[in-house]
């Protein structure tokens, strides 16, 4: 567990259990044993993809969109999944017409 902590410093990764809604994410690192990271691929939580999060009041149960599809996630499953925000570039697909 040290060694993932030490990954989520370095590359400034934080926990899906952290996400406010309505943010767009990556996932970046599945940190469980493979019985979880099995349960975790198989509902479409796979390293790249993105994630939104529907509901996070910061207790209970968290809603995701994952592959087109609303998956609800155990706080404690949602601590093991780092994430990467998605930042927008800036101009990136905003053509503004003079």
């Amino acid at each position: 567990m040290a060694s993932e902590i030490k990954k989520m410093e370095e590359y400034h990764l934080d926990s899906l259990s952290e996400a406010p809604a309505g943010r767009r994410l990556l996932v970046r690192q599945l940190c469980g044993g493979k019985d979880f990271v099995s349960r975790m691929t198989a509902l479409g939580f796979t390293e790249g993809v993105e994630v939104q999060v529907i509901q996070n009041y910061g207790r209970g149960p968290l809603i995701t969109l994952v592959r087109g599809v609303r998956v609800a996630l155990g706080r404690g499953e949602a601590l093991k999944v780092l994430i990467e925000e998605i930042r927008d570039e800036p101009g990136a697909g905003n053509y503004a017409s003079n």
